[in-house]
């Protein structure tokens, strides 16, 4: 494919780091392919129409959309199990917290990585960071790096799928300044682990969230019932 754009499967979560991920890709050069999931999460809708919405402003080649509903039947997480509380937020904890969903990355980038040899497709873009691998253990760079080895050794002869995850050495911060260069559509995104509009300010995706676009001094565009300040003294 030399002569030939190259393609890349963005894993759109309907969330800000995987649409400047998707935004990274396009910079890069790629042609974009987006697979979103719906697992039961509690803002599925929202997450759905997010996505839809960053594939029509990525004019992107194709998007798919996968159910992946064995992950809320599993269960072990706040975000499919609606008798769990969503935690609220403690952006300086390190434990694992309830909103992990077991071994949810590996199943989405099995269905991302099938998703490109399909359409012979160069690169699969996931938008973790190193903030979400402080807790979420499917976040952390070796587990990236272990994923490449199962990429290279479960596809036919002559695949080359590179795993990219471009973000796994910044903060959220990092990564709204590099949004915000890149003119990444932040409105048509949604964070919030609790609702699906406003969203509530003070899970741990909307503190991350607030505090990156409060640390670049830029206003958040979407919707909060509560904007606390989660800027550091």
């Amino acid at each position: 494919m030399s002569s030939e754009k190259q393609r890349a499967v963005i894993l759109a979560s309907g969330g800000m780091d995987s649409a400047t991920a998707a935004a990274v890709a396009r910079d890069r050069g790629y042609e974009l392919y987006l697979l979103h999931t719906s697992y039961g999460q509690r803002t599925e809708t929202k997450e759905y129409e997010c996505a839809t919405a960053q594939a029509d402003h990525f004019d992107a080649a194709d998007f798919l959309h996968l159910t992946a509903d064995h992950l809320s039947k599993v269960g072990g997480s706040s975000l499919t199990d609606e008798e769990m509380d969503v935690e609220e937020a403690d952006l300086e904890s390190e434990e694992v917290p309830t909103s992990y969903v077991p071994f949810r990355n590996a199943n989405l980038l099995s269905m991302a990585t099938a998703y490109a040899e399909a359409n012979d497709c160069d690169a699969v873009f996931m938008g973790a960071h190193s903030e979400d691998f402080s807790g979420y253990p499917d976040c952390r760079p070796e587990f990236f790096d272990a994923f490449q080895q199962v990429v290279d050794v479960g596809t036919k002869d002559g695949t080359t799928i590179s795993i990219e995850a471009p973000f796994t050495e910044w903060s959220k911060t990092d990564i709204a300044e590099k949004g915000a260069e890149l003119n990444v559509p932040y409105d048509l995104t949604w964070s919030c682990y609790r609702d699906e509009e406003p969203a509530c300010g003070t899970c741990d995706a909307c503190a991350f969230r607030l505090q990156a676009f409060q640390n670049i001094s830029m206003r958040d565009p979407i919707e909060y019932a509560e904007r606390p300040d989660y800027t550091e003294d």
